[in-house]
């Protein structure tokens, strides 16, 4: 089974001195990256969706078994709240398509005020080609449910498991690989703080668990100040072996 550890999101001023020389242009901070992780969440997308080409593009640019995940787009998640999803459905099928073997895991983030819908959210993932593999990160309480887990076992889709201030860590599994965003261990402020290595440990344990019953598992790393998403994404990745 195979284990990506990376960070969300690879372009962050205050990485300069960190994951690449001080005063490296924007354009060539991927390139330092991708030379110390295999794997990346990308963010960008979800306030502006790229072009399709812009995806073809990044097959070509990223090393051979490089893997992307990618936030899905907030015109749907937050705009439409999931509703008649078709359109982006279409937009996001044929992004997924040009990435070909460097596509990982689409993340579907849903609004903190979008209540529990199971109809909607079944609707999605009917309509979701089956080979594009979704995790779906819960922000409001009602969706942690028993009935909900098992929608996404019927789908294949996992539920993204979360580490971070006011959020449930709810270590559950419901698909043949598990996602798990780290947005940071400060108990009053998401993305802040960094993860000790006791704290680094034990997600390694859990790792090696769902590893243990023959799942794949993406996780990132959203703590992005001062760098320590870098530092603590690289001290997992030791911890698990990759």
């Amino acid at each position: 089974m195979a284990v990506h550890v990376g960070t969300s999101g690879w372009s962050y001023d205050h990485w300069d001195g960190v994951l690449y020389p001080p005063g490296t242009p924007s354009r060539d901070r991927l390139a330092h990256y991708v030379r110390r992780f295999g794997t990346v969440e990308l963010n960008a997308s979800f306030y502006r969706w790229p072009r399709t080409a812009t995806f073809a593009g990044w097959r070509q640019r990223l090393p051979e078994g490089f893997q992307l995940s990618v936030k899905a787009p907030r015109g749907l998640t937050h705009a439409k709240r999931l509703y008649a999803p078709e359109a982006w459905v279409e937009r996001i099928a044929a992004a997924w398509h040009e990435l070909g073997p460097k596509r990982a895991v689409l993340l579907v983030q849903l609004h903190p005020a979008a209540a529990r819908d199971d109809a909607r959210l079944d609707h999605f993932l009917t309509v979701l080609p089956d080979w594009v593999r979704v995790a779906v990160e819960f922000r409001h309480p009602s969706w942690h449910d028993e009935a909900v887990f098992a929608l996404l076992e019927r789908h294949g889709a996992a539920y993204c498991v979360m580490s971070g201030a006011g959020l449930p860590c709810v270590l559950r599994a419901t698909a043949p690989f598990v996602y798990v965003r780290l947005h940071g261990p400060d108990p009053t402020h998401l993305y802040a703080g960094s993860y000790a290595d006791a704290d680094l440990r034990w997600w390694a344990d859990r790792i090696a668990e769902w590893t243990a019953q023959g799942r794949d598992v993406h996780a990132y790393f959203n703590n992005d100040g001062h760098g320590h998403a870098v530092r603590n994404a690289e001290t997992l990745r030791s911890l698990v072996g990759g």
